[in-house]
């Protein structure tokens, strides 16, 4: 069982992740919603193509950019379609 915590708060659970690139995607479904906002920060990886962000906000406090999914994924990455990844402090213990 994967779970994300930031700020005291646990974020996201899921014995349904996909790790790439060493990083563990939870499915949409496992993340909470009412932590994410959404951000105007997109970037591009060659082989998965553009990710999107969002900042994450617990306890009134933001952490920008601390998360990111690939809504249209190229091929090579079909598996994180919507999956959800996190960074920038958030723990993320498997």
């Amino acid at each position: 069982m994967a779970r994300a915590s930031w700020n005291g708060q646990l974020i996201a659970e899921s014995d349904r992740c996909e790790t790439v690139e060493g990083n563990h995607y939870f499915p949409p479904d496992a993340v909470r919603r009412d932590v994410l906002r959404e951000s105007a920060t997109h970037t591009t990886c060659g082989w998965k193509g553009v990710a999107s962000y969002y900042d994450v906000v617990v306890n009134g406090q933001a952490n920008k950019d601390a998360a990111w999914y690939y809504a249209d994924p190229k091929p090579a990455a079909q598996n994180i379609a919507g999956y959800i990844a996190f960074w920038k402090g958030v723990k993320v213990e498997a």
